[in-house]
């Protein structure tokens, strides 16, 4: 059930009154979820890579470069998912991260050919 507009309104000023009274107290709770979100994206990303890790060898013995292919990419999504948790950093979605490689590597393929003699 949805709050009302009053609702929100008084939910709004008692934040903003707690945030005047006890700011060191509104920082500890923000901290403390903050380092928790980080945590598990750290952990989700391990075991993304591992996941990763097992698709590349699965692909790489049984000859299926695709599913090769598709660890590989989940390795580096994950591995850098994982480096912005432990940084502090909030983690791109996993399509803004494609999106970016996608562009990097038609950048790189583009320069490369307009460059070939």
């Amino acid at each position: 059930m949805p709050l009302s507009e009053e609702e929100l309104r008084l939910l709004e000023q008692m934040e903003r009154a707690l945030v005047q009274e006890d700011p060191k107290f509104v920082s500890a709770l923000q901290g403390a979820t903050l380092r928790r979100a980080q945590q598990r994206r750290a952990i989700l990303s391990g075991v993304l890579f591992s996941g990763g890790i097992a698709l590349l060898m699965t692909g790489v013995v049984s000859d299926l470069w695709a599913v090769g292919l598709l660890g590989f990419v989940l390795m580096l999504l994950s591995a850098t998912m994982g480096l912005n948790a432990v940084r502090g950093r909030p983690s791109p979605s996993i399509s803004d991260s494609a999106e970016r490689l996608s562009a990097s590597l038609r950048g790189m393929l583009g320069r490369r050919s307009r460059h070939e003699w």
